[in-house]
């Protein structure tokens, strides 16, 4: 059950309402989450910020796959929800792939790190070992790449524990935990 109420759109704080009314315009609906988070203008507006920047980190399908990682390890079902639809239809991975990522891999050897780093990061808060550092890098990916890795992270982990916190009503089709698959 919900622990807050998303807001109504007559009641979304006037700084907060040009950062949801783009989202509700770009995705087409206003999802639930976005409605409980604009209650705070500052960190909603500072949260659409990173997203926006971070959009243009890595590839759609590496970013999206490090979401469905984190979220898992997060046990954020909403986020889980989220990131499985927008891996299927925005960075058109198969559902094959979308169950690999919530396990923290994927087919492609590339990905696959990015992703297992990225799993390692949320576990251990940062406090990766030298050899998951030297196989990141390894596989092909540069120290800034390696820092945007960590800031998607942290971004996923901001709205999983939203999410967690509050419980908004899901408004995307569920999906199970990955350990249950």
């Amino acid at each position: 059950m919900p622990r807050s109420a998303a807001l109504q759109p007559e009641r979304v704080p006037a700084d907060s309402k040009p950062t949801l009314d783009a989202f509700t315009k770009n995705i087409g609906f206003t999802p639930n989450m976005m409605a409980i988070f604009a209650q705070s203008p500052i960190a909603f507006n500072a949260w659409a910020a990173l997203l926006g920047s971070l959009s243009k980190a890595l590839d759609v399908k590496t970013r999206d796959s490090i979401g469905l990682a984190v979220s898992e390890v997060n046990g954020c079902n909403y986020c889980l929800t989220i990131h499985s639809f927008t891996a299927e239809h925005m960075a058109k991975l198969p559902p094959d792939e979308i169950i690999l990522a919530r396990k923290g891999h994927a087919s492609d050897p590339k990905r696959d790190a990015a992703i297992q780093f990225a799993k390692k990061v949320i576990e251990t808060r940062g406090k990766v070992s030298d050899a998951d550092l030297k196989a990141v890098r390894d596989a092909g990916y540069t120290d800034a790449s390696v820092i945007e890795m960590i800031a998607l992270v942290a971004m996923y982990s901001l709205t999983n524990f939203l999410n967690n916190v509050f419980d908004p009503e899901k408004d995307f089709p569920a999906v199970t935990r990955a350990g249950s698959i």
